[in-house]
């Protein structure tokens, strides 16, 4: 584990920032324009995981951090841990399309679970909507709205590689609630079968998909309102 911060050829510093699943305030986007002129900046870059990657002077790199620390940001992650969560805008304010509000549970998600240590990186995407526009059938942890607080999870998914892994659904129609409750369940699972420096789609091969299916008890905790109503309904009628 480390910060995600890397050397380039030319010497100078990689420095990824992360905000809460890419959304930053317009203060924070204009401290950061000044924050990069000031360590002088060769410029930046807006990566595929929502973060924004700064090229500084190596010798610029503490004051830097204090500035991005200051504007209520912070240097990424990398290595052995949960990374940060890619996310859709979510909600209606942003999306004519979102079933749902995917960025808060994003945002959470991130705030509770980032940094936690991992057999490897073990990367989340959440969409609010089929469409996937974060591609959470290519994460370890993919999470799909499909109604007003409604979610199904897939689990074991990997891009950028030579040999793309498609994520397997495990868990269909739970809560906001049920989708950490499952995503810590997975990540204790993990922690427990993985071996070092193996990703998550390489010990679902090795141990299956069962063990990381959480069972009736956890799920029964985090169904949608509207579903138990109905079932009740079932039993009184």
């Amino acid at each position: 584990m480390g910060d995600a911060i890397f050397k380039q050829k030319n010497g100078v510093l990689g420095v990824g920032i992360v905000a809460p699943c890419g959304i930053v305030t317009p203060e924070q986007l204009i401290g950061l324009g000044k924050l990069s002129i000031q360590v002088g900046s060769l410029g930046s870059k807006f990566t595929t995981r929502q973060t924004v990657l700064f090229l500084i002077p190596e010798e610029k790199l503490e004051e830097f951090r204090q500035g991005v620390t200051d504007l209520g940001l912070k240097i990424g992650s990398f290595g052995e841990v949960v990374r940060n969560v890619k996310s859709c805008a979510g909600g209606e304010e942003f999306c004519l399309r979102a079933l749902t509000d995917v960025f808060s549970l994003a945002a959470s998600i991130q705030e509770k679970f980032m940094d936690q240590p991992v057999p490897h990186d073990f990367k989340i995407s959440v969409a609010g909507c089929h469409r996937g526009c974060t591609d959470p059938l290519c994460a370890d942890f993919g999470v799909i709205a499909t109604g007003t607080d409604k979610y199904s999870i897939y689990l074991g998914g990997r891009g950028g590689s030579r040999k793309p892994v498609h994520a397997e659904k495990i868990v269909e129609e739970v809560t906001a609630a049920g989708v950490e409750a499952v995503l810590e369940y997975v990540l204790e699972k993990y922690r427990a079968l993985g071996m070092p420096k193996e990703r998550l789609c390489k010990t679902i091969v090795r141990e299956g998909l069962a063990p990381f299916i959480p069972g009736a008890e956890l799920l029964g905790q985090y169904r949608p309102v509207e579903e138990e109503n109905d079932f009740l309904a079932f039993l009184e009628g």
